[in-house]
């Protein structure tokens, strides 16, 4: 199988995978517009920082709206109907955001509480990866025969977490300067840290991070040994973080190799 016949369906899927259909590009596009236009809108506004964190809590209210009706329709299911699927599931695994991208959405709307540029370099790359992730794989809920609450809560929310990350780059909420970078490094620890609570502490998920071996990505897509997923995994984790810095810290990273070579180089404020 190519990775084309993958992509755009005409056989039997082995990953059940389904395809890219209009939706889907529907969706991205939407995306697209809906951050382009919040940033014309912004440079346009009579009270420019109004209007940015009127629609980041727009955008994130919207995003706790879907969470508690999907945790609300799930204790539904486990408690009024009483749905088979549902057997086994306790509170606790309902409420637990799991895995990456319910963590990404999260992170984002604790972010305007505790509004640090750490924290928001955190959520926003967090939720930017979880999202690019959702979109390339190619059905991810899209096409799904039926397009149940799960499947709109799944589009909705990936769509909101790409969407939300990159306007808060864009409104300048994330700072990526090298100062923040080991706060942001603690923090991804700490999430792992997190997952692996998930995995083998409270048994509620078995792959959070998508790092374990045997996973959707590992054995399913990429079908390399987990040795080399693992190295893989990490090299792509750490270069998408430091490319973002490289962008956003560029004057000092400018100075420090101008210093290496004994060249002067002035700081542009």
């Amino acid at each position: 199988m190519t990775f084309t016949q993958w992509l755009f369906g005409g056989i039997d899927n082995p990953f059940k995978a389904g395809q890219w259909g209009p939706l889907h590009i529907a969706v991205m596009l939407i995306c697209i517009a809906l951050i382009l236009t919040f940033h014309y809108a912004a440079k346009k506004s009579r009270n420019p920082e109004k209007f940015k964190k009127s629609i980041i809590y727009i955008l994130l209210s919207i995003s706790a709206f879907f969470e508690v009706m999907l945790r609300f329709m799930y204790f539904m299911k486990l408690y009024y109907f009483h749905h088979p699927e549902m057997e086994g599931l306790t509170p606790l695994d309902i409420l637990l955001p799991k895995p990456w991208c319910q963590i990404s959405t999260w992170l984002l709307m604790t972010s305007v509480f505790v509004k640090k540029p750490f924290y928001y370099n955190l959520a926003c790359h967090s939720a930017f990866l979880s999202a690019v992730v959702f979109f390339i794989y190619p059905g991810v809920g899209f096409n799904n025969e039926y397009l149940l609450f799960e499947n709109w809560y799944s589009i909705c929310t990936h769509a909101l977490l790409l969407t939300t990350s990159v306007t808060l780059i864009c409104f300048k909420f994330a700072d990526f300067r090298y100062k923040h970078l080991w706060k942001e490094m603690i923090g991804l620890a700490l999430i792992f840290v997190y997952g692996l609570l998930q995995i083998y502490v409270l048994k509620v998920h078995a792959d959070p991070m998508y790092f374990m071996p045997d996973g959707d990505i590992q054995a399913g897509i990429l079908g390399i040994d987990y040795g080399w997923y693992l190295a893989g995994y990490i090299a792509v984790i750490l270069t998408y973080i430091n490319v973002t810095y490289l962008i956003g810290d560029r004057e000092n990273v400018k100075c420090f190799f101008a210093k290496r070579k004994g060249v002067e180089y002035s700081l542009q404020e």
